[in-house]
Parts: C-alpha cells; sequence; structure tokens
C-alpha cells in the first residue's frame, strides 16, 4: 500500500445518493480473484446511460451515503483501480469506509454543503497530515481516527501492520514450540 500524504487534482462529480456498492460494481463482475480488473467495471450499469461520463481524477465527490449495500470489498478495489484515491461525501457505510482505508484508498467526511462547494470548484486537494481538504482558496477540517490516518500516511495494510510485531511473533512461537502433541492423562 502506497503511504498517503496529498492528493490533490480535479473533482470527478457523482452527485449521487445512496449508492449501493451494487452500482459502483455489479455482482456479474465479481469472480475475479486478484484485486486489479474491476475499474473498467465500475458503474458498468449506469455507464450505458446516454450523456454518461466519469472522468478519471484523483478525487470523487459524491453524494451522502456512499457505499451502503452489502459490504463487497469489490466496490473499494474497482475505485482504486479506476483511479480514484480520495472520495469525499457527506457520509459512507461503515464497511464501505472500513474497506476503503484498508487499500489505501481515502475516505472523508465533509458537510453536504462542503462536498457540494467542492464539486462546483472543479479540483482541490485532500491532505492527510493536516486533516484538511483546501479547494477555491479555503480549507476545510476533516477528522479520521488516529489508528487509520497512521495506517495510511504510513502505507500499513492488515498485513504490514502484523509484519511490525514480526519479533514477537517469533518470540511467541518460540515459547510455544513442542516435539509433538500432548497427551492428557485422563
Amino acid at each position: 500500500m502506497e503511504p498517503i500524504q496529498v492528493i490533490s487534482g480535479a473533482v470527478t462529480k457523482l452527485p449521487r445518493a445512496d449508492v449501493d456498492t451494487d452500482q459502483i460494481i455489479p455482482k456479474q463482475f465479481l469472480k475475479r480473484i486478484e484485486r486489479t480488473g474491476f475499474g473498467e467495471f465500475l458503474f458498468y450499469d449506469w455507464a450505458q446511460e446516454d450523456g454518461w461520463s466519469l472522468p478519471k481524477n484523483p478525487i470523487l465527490a459524491t453524494g451522502p451515503n456512499f457505499g451502503c449495500g452489502s459490504s463487497r470489498e469489490h466496490a473499494p478495489w474497482a475505485l482504486q483501480d479506476y483511479g480514484f484515491k480520495a472520495i469525499v461525501a457527506s457520509s459512507f457505510a461503515d464497511i464501505f469506509f472500513s474497506n476503503c482505508t484498508k487499500i489505501g484508498l481515502l475516505p472523508v467526511v465533509l458537510p453536504e454543503e462542503e462536498v457540494q462547494a467542492l464539486m462546483e470548484a472543479g479540483e482541490g486537494e485532500v491532505d492527510l497530515d493536516k486533516l484538511e481538504v483546501r479547494f477555491a482558496g479555503r480549507a476545510v477540517p476533516f477528522e479520521l481516527d488516529a489508528e487509520r490516518r497512521h495506517r495510511l500516511l504510513n502505507g500499513l495494510d492488515d498485513i504490514a501492520l502484523t509484519l511490525q510485531k514480526g519479533e514477537d511473533i517469533e518470540a511467541y512461537e518460540a515459547q510455544r514450540e513442542r516435539p509433538g502433541p500432548v497427551t492428557l492423562n485422563l
């Protein structure tokens, strides 16, 4: 996972509320075992609509309750594979939010009026270190719990976080080693 400091660039607008994970990546595309290759199927059904446009920018600004529905991990994978690095909305489904942070996709919660202002600005900067979104000459603060922020700033996924405890794990394993099964005297 790549560390995140600042994500800057153009903003893709998706002014829709209650976007569920089946809309983000429909079920018929969930047969892959890798985390890559899902981006081409992002919002597949909506992409068939006349006038649909979803520019590949680093920041996606969208409506409230983004990522609701089933808890599929494929939805954040598809968004990241498409090219998004940060998603800004007024609210997210809890499991979706967590799944994003586990892969290095930064979900940012701002008040709805600030999300709308970011969409209107068309470009911005998400600063994870300073916990603020900057656009149109303004800086809007956001919150992220310390553990998730630490993980994202340092590029630590679950495996990397576990490997930081390598010496402790080795010591535990060495302590519990035995030559064979334990015989119980009943």
